[in-house]
């Protein structure tokens, strides 16, 4: 069955037929224009939602991403971004695979339609006049009936065309018009079912990847870890200081002992003993920068040292406990205005001595490891113009050798500098872990202080400003840094005692003119003490015992197997 056999007579069908079908295929590109632009718009909110989300770079939530949590969320903020460049890739797609190609389809088929309904019409029109001579002829006959045979042949040849160009118009001219357009509506209706097979495709096509990024938003969901974050605070915020020791008790109820001179008036003046309670700084301020020992515990006045000073003045024998409160609110303020300089004290500074001695440890730490990054990085770029230095002089025609000396001077200035600072820091550095070990052996000299009472009660009439308690103060300290000198010595006789893990070759002379530094041959041999920690030195020792660095660069390294 054809329309050319079974619609005929339908010609106004088909061809409204034919236009519905043109404007079906416009109205799903039209559709599938929109999607492609709501897909666009969803994937920049979402690349928007995730570029406002992320962390800034050197900001309080840059460091909060060592937390597993904050982590994950990243992760899950990165898979959302992939996520919303495959929703382009589906806009994308849909644009170029459907509305582009059927766009480009319509046209030509709209172009195709029009010349079949063309050729139509023109085979209506010479049917209509044919049929207008026959009426013609007709009219004539019957007007002239009188008029020679010749009329009447005329008419009879007449009928005869026009049964033959009928005959021809319905059963040939038309028929094949009519099965043109039913194969063009056939490509057509085979065009609109490829597009729609697209439009699923495009989207099954992405499936994957979308279960990727949904599997890797699980994972990172999952890599939230609670042990770990609570773990890594500790890390990121440990100040290293130890806990305040207890505030020890001083009686003032009792007879307070009082010393006084001829020349003396009966004012009060507080004994040396005495020392209000805000006064003892050392421990109840751990932030404070003048570590001392505390001072020995108040003794209690017996009758025998009333007797040897002399009574006390008679303003403070009628009401001792209200002198003693006095000179406790005395206290106050300056233990309020301690915590003020605390807070102006926390203003940053290059060594970071603000920060608490754990954390300053490792801000110094991760100082030292970015300079050895810039530093490297330096190094590698003067090697490589050295080659290309190297490469213009043997081929004058690629280049000027001299062309690229202030490069390398530049280079070489760069490299010398961040050498001045890495030394620097790590000064900083050997010192702040210097003072861990010195605070951690002050706190274990005073636990073992206080207790020892016998040494309190022989030290305890000497005060704390007075000269023998600062020799003592001196004396105490030199003993408790000499167990630290004493783990150093260990530590150099452990460095002297290293075996070698391999050897090395010298490619390059090196003049070895920095501290730490040794100078090399090119072919001198050496033994491998410690490899490159990703400085760009590596530790060497010569035949004779002498050690130092040298650039990992400069020598060629062979390590033993294990």
């Amino acid at each position: 069955m054809d329309w050319g056999t079974e619609l005929w007579d339908q010609y106004e069908i088909i061809d409204k037929h034919t236009q519905w079908g043109l404007d079906l295929v416009e109205k799903y590109v039209k559709f599938v224009k929109e999607r492609t632009e709501i897909e666009q718009n969803y994937a920049k909110q979402l690349r928007g939602l995730v570029k406002k989300y992320s962390p800034k770079r050197g900001t309080k939530e840059d460091q909060e991403c060592k937390f597993s949590q904050s982590q994950s969320f990243v992760d899950i903020l990165n898979e959302m971004n992939d996520y919303a460049g495959q929703r382009e890739v589906v806009a994308e797609n849909m644009m170029m695979n459907i509305c582009i190609e059927l766009t480009k389809y319509s046209q030509d088929i709209k172009q195709e339609r029009k010349m079949f309904l063309l050729e139509g019409r023109k085979a209506q029109q010479y049917l209509e006049c044919s049929f207008k001579q026959l009426d013609s002829a007709k009219q004539q006959a019957h007007l002239r009936t009188h008029v020679a045979e010749e009329c009447k042949n005329e008419y009879a040849a007449q009928l005869q065309k026009y049964n033959k160009d009928q005959n021809s118009f319905y059963f040939t001219d038309m028929p094949q018009v009519y099965n043109k357009l039913q194969d063009m509506d056939e490509r057509r209706v085979k065009k609109l079912r490829e597009g729609y097979h697209t439009f699923a495709e495009t989207e099954r096509r992405v499936m994957p990847i979308i279960g990727k990024c949904l599997d890797g938003i699980t994972k990172a969901a999952d890599n939230a870890n609670e042990k770990k974050d609570a773990l890594t605070l500790i890390e990121l915020h440990k100040s290293g200081f130890q806990r305040p020791e207890d505030v020890e008790f001083e009686d003032y109820s009792q007879a307070i002992n009082r010393a006084t001179s001829e020349s003396s008036l009966g004012t009060p003046k507080a004994p040396s003993d005495l020392r209000p309670i805000g006064k003892n700084k050392s421990k109840l301020w751990p932030f404070s920068k003048n570590k001392k020992l505390p001072p020995p515990p108040l003794l209690p006045l017996t009758p025998h040292s009333l007797a040897a000073n002399g009574p006390p003045s008679p303003k403070f024998s009628r009401d001792p406990l209200s002198y003693c409160l006095n000179e406790i609110n005395k206290t106050v303020k300056p233990r309020i205005s301690s915590f003020r300089s605390l807070k102006r004290a926390t203003a940053f500074t290059e060594d970071f001595s603000h920060l608490p001695p754990e954390q300053r440890r490792k801000k110094l730490q991760q100082k030292i490891e970015e300079l050895n990054k810039e530093r490297q990085k330096e190094v590698d770029q003067r090697e490589a113009l050295d080659k290309m230095k190297d490469v213009y002089q043997k081929n004058p025609q690629m280049g000027d050798p001299n062309s690229l000396e202030p490069q390398i001077s530049q280079t070489s200035n760069n490299i010398e500098r961040l050498q001045a600072e890495r030394q620097k820091y790590e000064s900083w550095l050997a010192d702040a872990e210097g003072r861990l070990v010195h605070r951690s052996e002050t706190m274990r000299y005073t636990v073992h202080r206080e207790s020892a009472p016998s040494l309190n009660n022989n030290n305890g009439s000497h005060s704390k400003d007075s000269p023998d308690s600062a020799h003592s103060d001196d004396s105490n300290q030199d003993s408790s840094s000499q167990p630290i000198y004493a783990e150093f010595e260990d530590d150099f006789e452990d460095e002297d005692s290293v075996l070698p893990i391999g050897q090395c070759t010298a490619v390059f002379h090196f003049d070895g003119a920095s501290e730490g530094t040794i100078s090399m041959r090119e072919g001198e041999v050496f033994s491998v003490v410690e490899e490159d920690k990703g400085d760009g030195w590596t530790r060497v020792r010569r035949v004779n015992g002498d050690e130092g660095y040298v650039p990992t660069s400069y020598v060629k390294i062979a390590l033993h197997r294990k």
